[in-house]
């Protein structure tokens, strides 16, 4: 006889899954596909093709925050920390209503805005993950 629970399924975590990821998005197979591509060259260090791989997921889901966030780590990765922080503001204003994924980007501009020596910067981008 069948257990009465309902099953309820959780989606498996992956070690290269970032943790800004929506589980409710709809990125193409493509778009995933270059992600993980980009996953793999910013760990080997080449920044630059990481860069180019997130630039062709942008044009193929140009309203993935997932995407913006993943090119702003690429960026800083390439010590370019302003564009690093316009990618984190498109993301911010592309993730709608999912907190999770808001409290990632916020958390994420935080780190920046550390980097560039903007403390207060950084301190208010705390606060505002915070209250998610």
């Amino acid at each position: 006889r069948k257990s009465e629970q309902p099953e309820v399924s959780e989606p498996a975590p992956r070690s290269s899954s970032p943790s800004y990821r929506d589980a409710g998005d709809s990125l193409s197979p493509a778009a995933v596909s270059l992600i993980q591509e980009a996953d793999t060259l910013l760990a080997q260090g080449d920044a630059p093709a990481a860069i180019a791989r997130l630039e062709r997921a942008q044009r193929i889901a140009p309203r993935s925050a997932e995407v913006y966030f993943k090119l702003s780590e690429a960026y800083v990765a390439s010590n370019q920390l302003g564009t690093a922080e316009q990618f984190t503001l498109k993301g911010l204003s592309l993730a709608g209503s999912n907190a999770r994924l808001q409290r990632s980007g916020w958390l994420l501009l935080a780190d920046i805005r550390r980097a560039r020596g903007n403390v207060a910067g950084a301190d208010q981008a705390e606060a505002r993950a915070s209250r998610l």
